[in-house]
């Protein structure tokens, strides 16, 4: 079949409520709908009434649809994206000081310009140049002083690598030789070098799905993390999930935050989420039958 030019127009508020009542979804006020179609956007909100449709290729609705479910579904998305984004940070922040501390104590404060200690040359040199370009740009206060003091081109890991993006940290895991010290730093958080390289590519995805505000709910990753083996401490007891979909990626987090905060009340906060959107569907999420029961999620 021909590819086909895009010729349709851009549609004012009031016509958009048009089209959408014409199509079979009730509104039940107009003046909301028109203010959150204006806040929002049309074609963000179409993504969470999708699942409404009857006829997804012709965009007619199922019987009794409304607007205020798709925006509760809105909602719930935000708040979960919320809950995540503040979890990876602490995540984040872990693995990379982890990174330094064994790194450097084992390679020197200036590993990550140690050639020998990466797999692949090209990328090594790729990841010195984000590295040099995060530095010539920041306007840290200590960098500023380090700068005015030291004759070094760059600074030591422990300032240098607080500067870089997770994305670049990632890279220069993956990047590492497989010996001892790799395995060391995967192994704190319980997990092979192979599959905690793996999860940290998926940190990046998410966590870019969560900064632009990019529907997560029921979304199918294309990143999707490995799944362990043989995991050293609490992992699902039901193996037989998808790894691409929102619950395998919570479970992730809540599996590495054993290790970060034990103590952490995601499930609760999970659960009370859920308690307040009654109407989500956790099967859209990959969510299994009887997901409360996990060790994990308790």
């Amino acid at each position: 079949m021909p590819l086909l030019p895009y010729n349709k127009p851009a549609l004012t508020y009031a016509q958009q409520i048009q089209q959408l009542q014409e199509r079979g979804l009730t509104i039940n006020n107009s003046a909301r709908a028109n203010h959150l179609l204006e806040s929002i956007s049309y074609y963000r909100l179409s993504g969470y009434w999708f699942p409404l449709l009857a006829d997804k290729t012709n965009h007619l609705f199922k019987e009794n649809s409304n607007f205020d479910t798709a925006f509760n579904l809105y909602c719930f998305d935000r708040e979960l994206r919320v809950l995540v984004i503040r979890e990876l940070e602490k995540i984040e922040v872990s693995i990379r000081a982890k990174m330094i501390y064994v790194l450097s104590h084992q390679y020197g404060a200036f590993w990550y310009q140690n050639p020998t200690l990466f797999k692949n040359h090209i990328s090594h040199s790729k990841s010195l140049g984000s590295l040099e370009e995060e530095y010539n740009r920041s306007d840290e206060e200590f960098i500023k002083a380090f700068k005015k003091k030291y004759s070094d081109d760059l600074p030591p890991s422990w300032m240098l690598l607080e500067l870089t993006s997770f994305g670049t940290l990632s890279f220069l895991f993956s990047n590492l030789q497989s010996n001892r010290t790799k395995r060391d730093i995967a192994n704190y958080f319980g997990l092979s070098d192979t599959i905690f390289g793996s999860w940290m590519h998926s940190i990046v995805y998410l966590r870019n799905v969560c900064a632009h505000h990019s529907r997560l709910w029921n979304r199918v990753m294309s990143i999707q993390p490995n799944i362990p083996q043989s995991p050293k401490k609490t992992w699902l007891n039901n193996t037989a999930v998808p790894n691409n979909k929102s619950y395998f990626i919570l479970s992730m987090i809540l599996y590495l935050m054993q290790t970060i905060n034990p103590k952490n009340t995601i499930a609760f906060r999970f659960a009370a989420l859920l308690k307040k959107y009654p109407n989500v569907d956790v099967f859209a999420m990959g969510f299994p039958k009887d997901w409360e029961k996990e060790n994990l999620w308790k």
